[in-house]
């Protein structure tokens, strides 16, 4: 995988960048003025990051795996030490799709119903791949999502939830925060 250099990744213009940001060379992005990316994040090939107003916020030692994508007008926000799997969609903003109003972007808003909501996934949070999140949602601390899933519900702490629509499984263990802890002591 062949990353940005430091003159292209200032060139895309970003709100802010950390240091050790590698990002892929066949990631698009989009309003990057609106991006918000911290320290030691791995975005890879063929990545999607489109942001609107609200903004993408990534925090730091965060993965995005190829072909996932963040697209939204409002905020979507990855907190520490999260990890998106290959093929993982989120969405702050969705199509009406009952029929009562017109989709997509071709059409002027006055005739759409598209629906806008924050998008929040706290720290330690893995979602497998091909999994898709919507508007509105928030994993809390340590939530798993299993592969393929559809998270429409907001999840509890360190709980994995998995299937279409996501449910709750089982309670995840908490072993990483002791982790978290000597990894953190190792940067001192």
């Amino acid at each position: 995988m062949s990353y940005l250099t430091c003159s292209e990744l200032e060139k895309i213009g970003f709100k802010s960048i950390g240091r050790d940001a590698r990002l892929s060379s066949r990631a698009s992005f989009y309003n990057a003025g609106n991006i918000e990316i911290g320290d030691n994040v791995r975005i890879d090939d063929f990545c999607v990051l489109s942001a609107g107003p609200g903004g993408i916020k990534i925090a730091n030692n965060v993965h995005i795996a190829v072909f996932s994508s963040l697209i939204g007008r409002d905020t979507i926000l990855l907190s520490e030490f999260c990890n998106l799997s290959s093929r993982v969609s989120i969405y702050s903003s969705n199509d009406d799709y009952s029929g009562t109003t017109m989709t997509n972007p071709t059409i002027p808003e006055a005739f759409t119903g598209v629906a806008h909501a924050p998008v929040f996934l706290r720290k330690h949070v893995i979602v497998g791949s091909g999994s898709v999140i919507l508007p509105g949602v928030t994993l809390d601390e340590g939530v798993a999502i299993g592969a393929l899933s559809l998270v429409k519900d907001n999840c509890h702490p360190f709980g994995i939830y998995a299937g279409c629509p996501a449910r709750f499984i089982r309670e995840r263990k908490r072993d990483l925060l002791t982790l978290e802890e000597t990894f953190r002591q190792t940067l001192e």
